[in-house]
């Protein structure tokens, strides 16, 4: 049994570490060593997710099991901060974080908690909610639209010296998305 809930400051190591090891069992391989751990330490280390955690511009939900140990995590950022000039979008969410442990993936996790995002989109009154997703991650990709985004632009991401092609993924919220709101409650 696992349990959805808000992430609190206690999080905030059991969380960076979570982000590190999915990002190094996917992506690591694709980077220079030094790269690589420049953009974990800037992006991932303990003080910046604890940063996150108390930013009221962002929402972190974690899922856990029953020791308490997390499993997966997803951040949103209230006003997306993803390159404007490719939607109409008058108040996009960005979705910029869906991690899940690397031995739980395919287990549900990751649509619990877009589930999760959805209903905090149409809760914060979000018309789109966008993600950038890497070019080369078809798994990633494929989530995604079984969630109903669609690429609308093709921009870049910068792991330290190194540029990756990325997809600028959007879901326009409709009316329907409404009844998301009580069924994913935190």
């Amino acid at each position: 049994m696992s349990f959805l809930r808000i992430a609190v400051p206690e999080d905030a190591a059991p969380l960076a570490d979570l982000a590190r090891r999915a990002l190094s069992a996917k992506f690591e391989h694709l980077y220079r060593p030094e790269d690589f751990a420049m953009f974990l330490a800037e992006n991932h280390s303990d003080g910046e997710t604890g940063r996150q955690i108390a930013d009221p511009g962002m929402r972190i939900a974690v899922i856990e099991d029953e020791e308490g140990a997390l499993l997966a995590f997803c951040k949103l950022v209230l006003e997306s901060t993803l390159p404007a000039g490719h939607s109409d979008a008058r108040r996009p969410l960005e979705l910029k974080q869906l991690y899940t442990d690397p031995a739980r993936i395919g287990g549900g996790l990751g649509a619990r908690l877009m589930d999760w995002a959805l209903a905090q989109a149409v809760d914060h009154g979000a018309d789109e909610i966008q993600l950038s997703v890497y070019s080369e991650n078809p798994e990633a990709q494929r989530f995604y639209h079984r969630h109903g985004f669609t690429k609308i632009a093709d921009i870049e991401f910068w792991v330290g010296t190194h540029c990756d092609p990325e997809f600028l993924y959007a879901r326009k919220m409709t009316p329907a998305d409404g009844g998301l709101a009580a069924a994913a409650q935190v």
